[in-house]
């Protein structure tokens, strides 16, 4: 008999860890430009809960944990959807509109990623971290309950690994947020007489746990991104410009980094990215002939490798254009763009349409190579936001008149195509761990949009209660007394993007030479394959450029030692049970903190403290020196416990 899986129970208890996790995501996203990834604490939280049940089995925690990663993802939508109060467009969030924007987006982000699903999944190699990671705990969480025969002691092993690392990571954060320890190290020096550069090394745990499951070629090319803009670009910027009297060498280095650096790592993920989906071409295609085909089987065995049909796919695809035309078609009507809405409405539905397959495409890669809370899904946003407001400069010729009505129907458009991106740069991972476990992927595309939904129903409501009580750094006519509004970075910087192409004097030069670097990244990469060489994938170098180096640094660290422990446990009795040790104490270390940031982006809200359990004040001395201690510690502590085990065993 096959075990329960799409049941009521798993959408509702899904749905419910969704609203909870996208309000954390919200707050924590406005505040530090940062979400956590939901689906791994979803499957531990399912797993608690659904033990006490009988008949519940992995499938169903699966689809538990496939609901509730909607909330890891559709609240990035915070990245652009703030941008129109910061613009002084709103002054509020309309539910239906907002409500709106999320499920279409959303929903389209579901659907679009179906076809990619055989290209990126079932005939790929890519890593996905945390898709790995998420089947893992489940797998471990099955076996400890006698869903299935552990007559090697495998599975109380495995169990052993998750929770050691799992206590490491959150124990280290905890205690990083008690300021004894530094979760980071960060550091600004000149080079030379003028240039300058820094340095900003995060003790994290998790990412370590990421580097680990995505191996040394992604972590080299993120280290290639790293020496790219920190050893190369910044020091030749900052030594090109003069630093601003009564700047500090920091804030100016760091300014540097954001407005032009970021942008060259911009244009090499675009020109990266484009290069990609062209080499996924036609397994794109093939899978867009496997779906149409595996459709029409009607036996059990197909069920693993079934989608949702043809039919709806393009019902429900039609049903999200046409609202999605309905809002930019009211939208536009509402302003002095009235007379040109039939026009810019007919613009934005074909761009949501192809740029919202393309980023499908993009972000669904991305999140595969690194992991869904890794990706660089602003970078997306910053390409998407210049197409955009390009594509309505070239519609509508700019005025005194019209130009804020044109940069607010921009942002209003890439909302809808933000949503499809952030729920595909989920799915696939979702439907990696699917397929991991053995779920049909018809049923897990069914809960992600009952997740799409849940997540979109909470949005608006978490975001006019934030924009109350705090506002928005920059906004102009929120009517908030708040010493501290929410910066709101990626939505601050989308915006006077938006700004910058209808204005006319956005600086292209910063993409333009992140572009020519991804064709010399894509040429380095093919000559390197064509010698049998390591790898040095184009995007992942592109991300190192383009994300903060305490989001990569220990990715890299993680890749790393990864390497060294394979080559270590080679000559071991049973060197791929080692290597499945080595993956359930990454998957533990993703999972730990992971569950951390929950517990701490609640407290963070109901005590309305930015560190609410500091223990010493914020300059500490020995915290820094301690957190090395404590990341370092951690990592010679689990890896020799690997170790030993490994040898340990009896093949």
């Amino acid at each position: 008999m096959k075990p329960k899986e799409l049941t009521l129970r798993a959408l509702i208890l899904g749905a419910l860890i969704t609203t909870v996790f996208t309000a954390a995501n919200v707050y924590l996203g406005l505040k530090v430009g940062l979400t956590f990834a939901s689906s791994i604490p979803a499957a531990v939280i399912s797993m608690a809960i659904l033990s006490a049940v009988k008949d519940s089995s992995i499938l169903e925690n699966n689809i538990v944990q496939t609901v509730a990663s909607a909330a890891g993802t559709l609240s990035a939508i915070i990245f652009v959807l703030p941008g129109l109060v910061i613009v002084g467009w709103w002054t509020q969030f309309p539910f239906w509109q907002s409500f709106l924007i999320c499920v279409s987006g959303g929903v389209i982000g579901v659907l679009f990623t179906i076809p990619l699903r055989r290209a990126l999944v079932t005939t790929s190699d890519l890593p996905y971290p945390e898709g790995v990671a998420a089947a893992e705990v489940l797998r471990v969480g099955s076996g400890t309950r006698g869903e299935t025969k552990d007559e090697t002691g495998e599975a109380r092993e495995g169990l052993v690994a998750v929770i050691l690392g799992s206590v490491a990571s959150a124990g280290l954060a905890i205690i990083s947020a008690t300021r004894i320890i530094g979760g980071e190290l960060t550091g600004f020096f000149r080079v030379g007489t003028m240039a300058s550069t820094g340095y900003n090394f995060a003790w994290s745990l998790a990412l370590l746990g990421a580097g680990h499951l995505v191996g040394l070629s992604v972590g080299m090319a993120m280290l290639t991104g790293l020496i790219i803009s920190w050893a190369i670009a910044v020091p030749i910027l900052t030594a090109t410009h003069v630093m601003p009297a009564g700047a500090t060498l920091a804030a100016y280095t760091t300014m540097i980094w954001r407005t032009q650096v970021r942008f060259i790592g911009a244009g090499a993920i675009g020109v990266a990215a484009i290069y990609t989906l062209g080499t996924l071409a036609k397994p794109v295609v093939g899978g867009l002939v496997s779906t149409l085909v595996a459709s029409r089987a009607k036996n059990l065995a197909d069920d693993l490798d079934r989608d949702i049909s043809p039919p709806w796919i393009y019902a429900l695809t039609a049903a999200c254009l046409a609202i999605a035309a309905w809002l930019v078609f009211t939208f536009a009507r509402s302003t002095v763009l009235a007379q040109s809405a039939v026009t810019l409405t007919l613009i934005a539905v074909p761009f949501v349409l192809i740029a919202g397959f393309l980023i499908a495409g993009i972000c669904g890669y991305m999140a595969g190579l690194i992991g869904a809370s890794n990706s660089p899904i602003s970078g997306v946003g910053i390409l998407s936001i210049v197409l955009c407001a390009s594509a309505l400069v070239m519609a509508v010729s700019p005025t005194p008149q019209n130009r804020n009505a044109l940069v607010a129907l921009a942002l209003f458009i890439t909302a809808i195509v933000f949503a499809c991106a952030t729920i595909s740069n989920d799915n696939l991972q979702d439907l990696k761990t699917g397929q991991l476990v053995g779920a049909s992927p018809m049923r897990q595309q069914v809960a992600l949009i009952v997740g799409v939904g849940a997540g979109a129903a909470v949005i608006p409501f978490v975001l006019n209660l934030l924009a109350k009580a705090y506002g928005f750094a920059g906004a102009p006519n929120l009517n908030v007394v708040s010493p501290n509004p929410l910066p709101a970075p990626q939505a601050t910087l989308i915006s006077a993007l938006a700004q910058g192409v209808i204005g006319g004097h956005l600086e292209w030069t910063m993409i333009g030479i992140g572009a020519l670097i991804g064709v010399g990244l894509i040429l380095l990469d093919a000559a390197l394959g064509a010698m049998d060489k390591l790898r040095i994938p184009p995007l992942a170098v592109g991300i190192g450029i383009y994300l903060p180096m305490s989001a990569t640094f220990a990715v890299v660290v993680g890749a790393l030692v990864s390497h060294w422990y394979d080559r270590r446990v080679r000559s071991m009795p049973d060197p791929e049970r080692a290597e499945r040790l080595g993956t359930l104490v990454a998957s533990g270390l993703i999972v730990g903190e992971s569950i951390w940031g929950v517990v701490n982006a609640g407290l963070i809200v109901a005590l309305s403290k930015d560190a609410p359990i500091a223990l010493v004040p914020e300059d500490f001395a020995p915290a820094p020196w301690l957190g090395v201690l404590g990341f370092v510690g951690a990592i010679v502590w689990l890896y020799g416990w690997m170790l030993r085990r490994s040898a340990a065993v009896t093949k």
